[in-house]
């Protein structure tokens, strides 16, 4: 099946067109600046970019000149629109309505709608996608992967927070998690690399990107996850915050006269890595300035790893053991000196890097030693790929 995989946020629109058969990319590409100027980047498979700038003043627009992109004589990957046999739509929160990938209908849209206040820079986003896309190929399936699904699967006590339980009866304030598409795929990746039935493992994912987070898999499920009710718990990030004491709020508020919505501005957009550093949110940059000997560089990568090291040792504890550790998403997949840092604290698990096999980028590696007790590996991640799988499986 040839299945279109969609990402849509507020102004810009992200797509892959895959065939599940071979699993091959044919195409992907990122419509941005949605409601602005307008621009289109289009890449066949093995085949330069194409860019297009035009006035793209809605998502239905943007779809349109996707599916115009992929149907061109000149560099598109189908001859009509009618071979794209459905779409696989990324959203961002389910809440407790979905614990696995559906095909959406009006009732699956409705319970979306309802998840909006947990999400409501996302959820709205992924909805408009939804409906542009039903609007320009009706008749077509389409299925919502969620990435809160996969831990669905985490105990009571793991999503429960200490406050009121009213607040959950009420209003399901909870642990919910995020990246879940990623860490379903990666984890699922470790036990093919380890050869071992999934069943048996008890693996720690490290997402580590922009946005960051740690996932204890025991047995192929989500008991536990660093991202909460939102995607703000957690790993230092590189401009949120993470956990922290909550009555910080309510003391810089005083000091700096802040409202709750400055507040939150600050946690999730001047915090971070960003925050600590002073210098940016990329990690390339903080990188370049500790090796030229910046203290503040400095301050914000440790800061970053220990409490990485942090969340790996909770859930070795919570899982009673730990197999392995997987490390992927743009940090975790390309910068080695931070997988070495995270490790060397974790000799006590009889983890021994391998230096030379730590040495490398975005590709499938155990990177431990022979007689390491605890493997570790650089997984790159694939959510459309996975997307693309629940989409075609649901199809069928």
């Amino acid at each position: 099946m040839k299945i279109l995989v969609i990402n849509c946020g507020s102004s810009s629109l992200k797509y892959q067109f895959i065939d599940t058969e071979t699993e091959a990319v044919l195409a992907k590409g990122l419509v941005e600046r949605i409601g602005i100027d307008g621009r289109l980047k289009h890449t066949p498979a093995g085949k330069e970019a194409v860019v297009k700038e035009e006035s793209i003043p809605d998502h239905n627009k943007a779809v349109s000149m996707v599916i115009d992109a992929l149907t061109d004589p000149e560099h598109g990957v189908i001859t009509d629109m009618k071979e794209i046999d459905a779409v696989g739509h990324r959203i961002v929160h389910g809440g407790e309505k979905f614990a696995s990938s559906v095909v959406i209908n009006d009732e699956v849209i409705a319970a979306i709608e309802e998840c909006s206040d947990l999400a409501p820079l996302h959820n709205p986003a992924n909805l408009i996608g939804i409906r542009a896309c039903q609007e320009l190929m009706p008749g077509t399936p389409m299925v919502g992967v969620f990435d809160t699904a996969f831990h669905q699967t985490m105990p009571e006590k793991a999503y429960t927070y200490g406050i009121p339980h009213e607040y959950y009866e009420k209003y399901k304030v909870r642990r919910y998690g995020f990246h879940g598409t990623s860490h379903r795929y990666v984890s699922g990746r470790v036990a093919a690399i380890l050869g071992k039935p999934i069943e048996d493992l008890k693996i720690v994912v490290c997402h580590l990107g922009n946005g960051a987070s740690v996932c204890a898999v025991k047995n192929g499920e989500s008991v536990d996850t660093s991202m909460g009710l939102t995607p703000l718990e957690g790993l230092i990030m590189g401009t949120r915050s993470g956990d922290l004491d909550p009555a910080i709020l309510q003391f810089i508020m005083n000091k700096e006269g802040l409202d709750i919505d400055g507040m939150m501005n600050v946690l999730n957009k001047k915090s971070g890595i960003l925050g600590v550093s002073g210098i940016s949110s990329d990690f390339r940059e903080i990188e370049d300035a500790y090796a030229a000997g910046d203290p503040a560089a400095k301050r914000a990568n440790d800061a970053f790893v220990y409490r990485v090291v942090k969340y790996i040792g909770a859930y070795a504890a919570a899982m009673n053991g730990i197999d392995a550790i997987a490390f992927t998403a743009g940090l975790g997949e390309n910068n080695a000196k931070i997988r070495k840092e995270i490790c060397e604290y974790l000799g006590y698990l009889g983890l021994k890097v391998d230096d030379e096999k730590n040495n490398v980028r975005g590709k499938e590696v155990v990177f431990t030693t022979e007689d390491s007790k605890v493997a570790a590996l650089l997984v790159p991640t694939d959510e459309e790929m996975m997307i693309a799988r629940d989409t075609a499986s649901l199809v069928k």
